[in-house]
């Protein structure tokens, strides 16, 4: 078993009197994390996609949610976005019965944390869960090993079983799409076109490490540039992409309401544009590693708790900074560059307003610097 970043977190976290929610995009190991966690202890899991179980909790009171729990000391509600008022429900088990351990996990991270966002202050913990990363699968095997396998990742990415499998990833990563992939959130009410959807998924995963315009895909969609704002906030909160936005100090000339938009998953990404050629092949390779080397450092920064906010800098004159890392006002300013021997020269116009703490370009013999 392939030993996840998060799994000493959740373990830290329990019977310390909070709930513990696990967010995180279907089939990312929520499961098996929580699995490994309640191993050897006495636990009740509850399936929140199952019809049965959401009438049931729906509005059980709290002389039967105990009756139900019995004398296990731990209770799993998976899929919790599913129950109607799971906030209220969990606040309920926190308050009452301290002694029991709640686990609750979604991957509608939008749904669970609005259910909770108020319910749940000072009663839970939060943990995010993404694919596998680049750290995780070194620890697992050995440097050199999963060094050489990084061209691979770079197209079919680190989704567990498609990890698992080698010689079955592009079925696995279909049947992922199918059957996931845009389940929560065409169920979401509001959101009555899926091939508008889908059509914006693939113009996202073509321009992935490019300035993203709304009004533009919203034109190319036929639908209004807030639409398409909502939609995107709807995707990020799936754990599907991401943003990084324009960051800016109200210089005159610097871009100042702008994003770009990447995948958490490369492999999800060459699925939606139906592309899984070999990296040497293809000529958005650039694209593709940007998307991984960001997508690895924000799982990075993530886990380790870092608390630094990230974004991309442009001004109009087209001068351009791929990354930033900023926190408590010091800056790390990083180029992302598959081939080491592209000549990078940090603009004046960046390093002379902001002294930035640190320059660095990334490449493909030093990335493993940057992501361990």
């Amino acid at each position: 078993m392939i030993q996840r970043t998060q799994q000493s977190a959740i373990d830290s976290y329990l019977f310390k009197g909070k709930a513990i929610v696990v967010f995180g995009a279907r089939q990312v190991g929520k499961t098996s994390l929580i699995k490994n966690t309640i191993q050897n202890k006495s636990s009740l899991w509850l399936n929140g996609d199952e019809p049965d179980t959401q009438l049931l909790l729906e509005n059980i009171t709290t002389n039967r949610l105990k009756m139900l729990i019995g004398t296990n000391t731990i209770l799993v509600i998976d899929e919790a976005q599913m129950i109607h008022n799971i906030g209220l429900l969990i606040k309920r088990m926190v308050d009452n019965f301290p002694e029991i351990q709640v686990i609750a996990s979604g991957s509608s991270a939008f749904e669970l944390a609005d259910k909770t966002k108020e319910s749940m202050v000072g009663r839970k913990e939060e943990i995010q869960l993404f694919p596998l990363c680049y750290k995780e699968l070194v620890q697992h095997t050995n440097f050199i090993e999963e060094t050489r396998l990084v061209p691979h990742r770079l197209v079919f990415g680190y989704y567990p079983e498609v990890v698992n499998n080698p010689g079955k990833e592009e079925k696995i990563l279909n049947d992922l799409v199918d059957a996931f992939l845009y389940k929560d959130i065409l169920n979401l009410e509001g959101i009555k076109k899926s091939s508008t959807l889908q059509r914006l998924v693939q113009m996202l995963a073509f321009r992935i490490g490019s300035e993203i315009n709304f009004s533009s895909l919203g034109n190319d969609l036929g639908i209004n540039r807030l639409t398409v704002e909502k939609y995107i906030d709807i995707l990020e909160k799936n754990f599907i992409v991401f943003s990084l936005n324009a960051f800016s100090k109200n210089q005159d000339n610097e871009i100042k309401k702008s994003r770009k938009v990447y995948f958490w998953d490369n492999g999800l990404r060459n699925r939606i544009i139906k592309n899984f050629s070999l990296i040497e092949l293809r000529d958005d390779y650039g694209p593709l590693w940007e998307n991984f080397i960001v997508s690895e450092r924000k799982k990075k920064l993530n886990y380790e708790s870092s608390f630094k906010e990230t974004f991309f800098w442009r001004n109009t004159q087209q001068a351009e900074i791929d990354f930033l890392e900023v926190k408590n006002d010091a800056i790390d300013a990083y180029e992302i560059k598959y081939n080491p021997n592209v000549k990078v020269k940090f603009t004046k116009s960046f390093t002379e307003k902001y002294h930035p703490k640190s320059t660095q370009v990334i490449h493909k013999e030093n990335f493993w610097e940057f992501l361990l």
